[in-house]
């Protein structure tokens, strides 16, 4: 069984980023969970998640942080009756349990 994004790094956390978008930071911790990471997470996994296309999505690899970031729309706009996800703060949780090689 391969590991989980989770277990690999030091924290995976989701937020709103306005009202139209989400932005998932996984903090990596160091360089060597951060090239695993980055290499072992393709877009189109996130993209699979969420039920959107990988060009939907904005990535961001920030080595000198350790942090590999994703940006993508919202499904609905936040507060209306349909958000299930007031804050964007369940998006999270389901990237850290992405396996990875």
């Amino acid at each position: 069984m391969m590991p989980e994004i989770g277990q690999i790094a030091e924290k995976v956390r989701s937020k709103n980023a306005g009202p139209f978008w989400v932005t998932i930071d996984i903090f990596c911790g160091n360089d060597a969970a951060f090239r695993r990471i980055a290499a072992g997470l393709p877009t189109a996994t996130v993209a699979a998640l969420f039920h959107t296309t990988p060009d939907a999505i904005k990535r961001f690899d920030i080595a000198d942080l350790a942090v590999v970031k994703f940006s993508l729309p919202r499904p609905q706009i936040q507060g209306i009756a349909a958000d299930r996800d007031m804050h964007g703060a369940g998006w999270g949780p389901l990237v850290a349990e992405i396996e990875i090689a």
